[in-house]
């Protein structure tokens, strides 16, 4: 099963592939795509459709994980956060795949065993877990992070098996 992880920023999104083999985890493909700082938000949320429509074709995955909403106290970077997820969201529910969410707690505790954890530990983790000396970035490593965490919850009874 390849499932396609997402961290999705305002700035920059962060893109995971996690295939489980035989019962492993296996790498696949990770990636961080900046948007133009000087863009109008229409133009980014279309590139970050189009980007994510790309990747959802040339990979094929079998499902989807995405990091559920963090609180804030920027309402306005709240908002732009949650477009970027909707832009994300729809070229994923366009490619028929179902949008499981995962806070970032839950996250945290599939990977590193620990729902506090600090980036840096979940960067640590995601790089043994995958047998990776280099990822693309931090958000790239969130989003390997929700990959990893759904296949540890997909194969749960409880949640189907999926």
């Amino acid at each position: 099963m390849l499932v396609l992880g997402v961290d999705p920023g305002s700035t920059v999104t962060g893109y995971g592939l996690v295939e489980m083999v035989a019962g492993k985890l296996g790498y696949c493909h990770d990636e961080q795509f900046k948007l133009p700082a000087r863009a109008d938000i229409a133009t980014k949320l279309t590139l970050l459709f189009d980007h994510t429509t790309g990747l959802l074709e040339k990979y094929r995955p079998d499902q989807f994980a995405v990091e559920g909403v963090f609180y804030g106290s920027n309402v306005k970077s709240m908002l732009v956060l949650g477009e970027a997820r909707g832009a994300v969201m729809v070229a994923v529910a366009r490619f028929g795949l179902a949008v499981n969410e995962y806070p970032p707690s839950q996250v945290k505790q599939a990977v590193v065993g620990y729902g506090r954890a600090g980036k840096e530990q979940v960067q640590h983790m995601v790089k043994l877990l995958l047998k990776q000396d280099r990822l693309a970035g931090e958000h790239a490593a969130d989003a390997l992070a929700v990959a990893i965490c759904h296949h540890h919850w997909a194969a749960l009874p409880q949640r189907g098996g999926r």
